[in-house]
């Protein structure tokens, strides 16, 4: 074996050596100890409420819309991925204590129930939240402009597409809450012909509804307004459920069945 070779292969063998070093040294292993202590049900320590039910690699809130997050024990974290990865800081665990810190930094102290078939109750799981009663709606409108009779046609009808909401408990922590999403159909008829017909979704709105907002809200309504020499003016609602924050699009119906958007 010439020297050159013994160097390459030496070269080798101590890059190998660093790769699994390094590896070693940046890769932090799930705590599966930390992950057994938490199964179970967890009150807050003051209130006796229920916060968080743990079954396996799932916890469960007590809020019943909450939506269900994978988590696990890294280091001295507690990491939860729901749609995005949320690290809460382990300040204190034992088999019926476990203390941390919330997004804002205060402590949460929270206690293994000391009955939990009762409290089990809490973290029952509801079907998603239809916005509108999960009804359809349906409304008519007779308009005379320029001695002329139109016919404005809208039904709100609830979908099986469902919008995440960000929210916080009562503890500080982050949860989703699940609803559902409606579609609205506009028609307008001019006697018996048909000006202008199209359902409407809340994607339709991008361009005047900023994404992040649009994301975790809900088309509930398109409301007719007025007619004049424009045409016919509707205004769509969308809002944020639980939230007094919404937006106002306005759609225009023009008597030529053109339709345009614009912010109120």
């Amino acid at each position: 074996m010439n020297r050159k070779y013994i160097l390459i292969l030496l070269a080798a063998v101590l890059a190998a050596v660093s790769c699994r070093n390094g590896q070693k040294k940046d890769e932090v292993k799930e705590n599966l100890e930390a992950k057994e202590m938490l199964q179970g049900i967890w009150v807050n320590e003051e209130t006796q409420d229920p916060v968080l039910q743990v079954k396996g690699d799932t916890i469960y809130y007590a809020d019943s819309t909450s939506v269900p997050v994978y988590f696990c024990v890294l280091g001295d974290s507690l990491v939860v991925r729901g749609s995005r990865e949320l690290r809460y800081p382990i300040l204190k665990q034992a088999p019926h204590v476990f203390f941390f810190a919330n997004q804002n930094g205060d402590e949460v102290h929270l206690i293994k129930s000391e009955s939990p078939k009762e409290d089990e109750g809490d973290f029952k799981k509801m079907p998603p939240r239809p916005i509108n009663q999960g009804k359809v709606i349906k409304r008519d409108t007779v308009v005379f402009t320029d001695n002329e009779r139109y016919h404005l046609y809208v039904q709100v009808n609830p979908t099986t597409y469902k919008v995440y909401k960000v929210a916080y408990n009562d503890d500080g922590v982050e949860v989703e809450n699940v609803y559902l999403d409606n579609t609205v159909h506009v028609s307008v008829f001019h006697g018996a012909s048909k000006v202008y017909s199209r359902d409407f979704n809340k994607k339709m709105f991008s361009k005047q509804v900023p994404e992040s907002f649009l994301k975790q809200a809900v088309l509930t309504d398109v409301e007719f307004g007025v007619v004049d020499a424009e045409g016919f003016h509707f205004n769509a609602v969308i809002v944020t459920p639980d939230d007094p924050t919404n937006y106002l699009v306005q759609i225009l119906i023009t008597r030529k069945g053109r339709m345009s958007l614009s912010l109120k």
